[in-house]
């Protein structure tokens, strides 16, 4: 297929021109192999990377045959964690804007279950969600897949990781047979093959990886002591100047303790984990996305899913466990055609881990070449506002804008990113003006409401 444009596929006129407004202009190589089939009813397992556009090449596909009238769950999306689930249920009502009442939720766990039962109890088109608490759902019979016509599977090899074949085969059970499943996974593993003849019928199997354009990413190593260690994480910062960075280590007590030892040290770190309760890993992903926070100190298993568009720098700071984790995690950086930089720090009882990456295309070098700059500060751009109001209370970003920028005489320039949930919004200020943003919010109204509001 070398369709390049998404004019040449049978797209509607509405959704043709919601793409082009949203900004999809050229299909991306996954999308030009994998919609035609798609739109034709295919199945299809697909090899796509992050950042490959593989959530609108399913996301087209589901939306161009939705029947909004029929106001039952008829397309089904799971995902290995909840972060990538939400992301995925964004970008889906952003295609979604061609047409009205398209309605999406997400069935994570790690949130209420009430809440989720009663926005079942008023219909849905597309569910996306994790497999337990799909299952969970589907066990008490709040959700019915009786007209469910297609089924994805989104980054399957990370779920076969997890643990989830299980409860992927219970889920199952509750599936219409006569269906469409898309399967789509960063590698094509004799598992997930196996899995592809099991719940897939003459799928096509497609691999963009290869023709991909691949991340433009500089790879430094450094060897250090081990007290040294946190000393020369801050000079790489101090000499390469990172907007913001991730820094991987291998257990969540060295996330929490690496966070807490760089604050002491002037710069700006929150760390996430898998024992974070839902809320406070929300809290930590919208202060780094929306430039609040600069460093972010992570596990493998929480940093799945995580999809964050500009990312100037990946440090391993604990060396990856395997080459396939190492790929994963300096993968972050360097999209959409820009460059990045991924740095590996290393001890000397580490040096036989080391081996296998060196090549002619990585650096190794002394950490004596990186800068150490006296009281070095590496402070976020913006702050974070609490707003206790969202969608529920009909709130949207220009209402938002609109009373930072009316009432409260904030310059446009003050605001960045916006996020608003069900019942919380959250809003980037520029750090200068945090505590006058937050004053006259507090002191005024939205939409003629008063809101609480607070710092994060």
């Amino acid at each position: 297929m070398n369709q390049k444009e998404f004019k040449e596929l049978s797209l509607s006129a509405s959704m043709l021109k919601n793409l082009d407004e949203i900004g999809y202009m050229e299909m991306t190589p996954i999308q030009s192999q994998g919609l035609p089939h798609i739109l034709e009813g295919k199945d299809v397992i697909a090899e796509a990377k992050t950042g490959s556009g593989k959530t609108a090449t399913f996301g087209i596909g589901i939306l161009a045959k939705l029947d909004v009238k029929k106001f039952k769950v008829q397309s089904l999306v799971l995902c290995p964690t909840r972060e990538l689930a939400e992301q995925v249920a964004k970008e889906l009502r952003l295609l979604a804007k061609f047409a009205h009442n398209i309605k999406i939720l997400t069935l994570c766990g790690g949130v209420a279950f009430g809440p989720q039962f009663g926005s079942l109890r008023h219909g849905a088109h597309i569910v996306v969600g994790t497999p337990g608490r799909v299952l969970k759902h589907l066990k008490k019979e709040s959700l019915i897949l009786d007209n469910l016509d297609t089924l994805v599977f989104d980054e399957a090899d990370r779920m076969l990781d997890m643990g989830f074949l299980e409860e992927i085969n219970d889920v199952l059970s509750f599936i219409p047979k006569q269906r469409q499943t898309l399967l789509f996974s960063a590698t094509f593993t004799d598992e997930i093959l196996d899995i592809s003849k099991s719940i897939q019928k003459d799928a096509l199997h497609i691999k963009s990886k290869s023709i991909e354009v691949p991340n433009r990413i500089e790879e430094r190593f450094y060897e250090v002591i081990q007290s040294d260690k946190i000393e020369t994480l801050i000079d790489i910062f101090a000499t390469f100047e990172p907007q913001n960075a991730i820094v991987f280590v291998n257990t969540k007590i060295q996330a929490d303790d690496l966070a807490a030892q760089l604050q002491q040290r002037r710069v700006d770190a929150l760390a996430i984990h898998g024992d974070l309760e839902q809320f406070e890993r929300n809290d930590v992903l919208i202060q780094f996305t929306n430039a609040s926070c600069r460093v972010l100190i992570a596990t493998d298993v929480a940093a799945r899913g995580l999809d964050i568009k500009e990312l100037s720098m990946v440090v391993n700071y604990d060396i990856a466990l395997t080459n396939e984790t190492y790929t994963h995690r300096i993968g972050r950086t360097g999209r959409s055609g820009k460059e990045g930089l991924a740095f590996t720090l290393y001890t000397q009882n580490e040096t036989d881990k080391i081996e296998i990456y060196k090549n002619t295309n990585r650096l190794f070098e002394d950490k004596e070449t990186l800068k150490h700059i006296k009281n070095f500060e590496m402070k976020p751009q913006n702050i974070t506002l609490v707003i206790e109001g969202g969608k529920k209370d009909k709130l949207r970003a220009g209402d938002i804008l609109g009373a930072l920028t009316g009432d409260a005489g904030l310059n446009k320039e003050s605001i960045g990113k916006i996020d608003i949930y069900d019942r919380q919004s959250f809003v980037a200020i520029r750090s200068a003006d945090i505590d006058e943003a937050h004053q006259k919010l507090k002191n005024g109204k939205i939409k003629g409401k008063k809101f609480s509001t607070w710092i994060l």
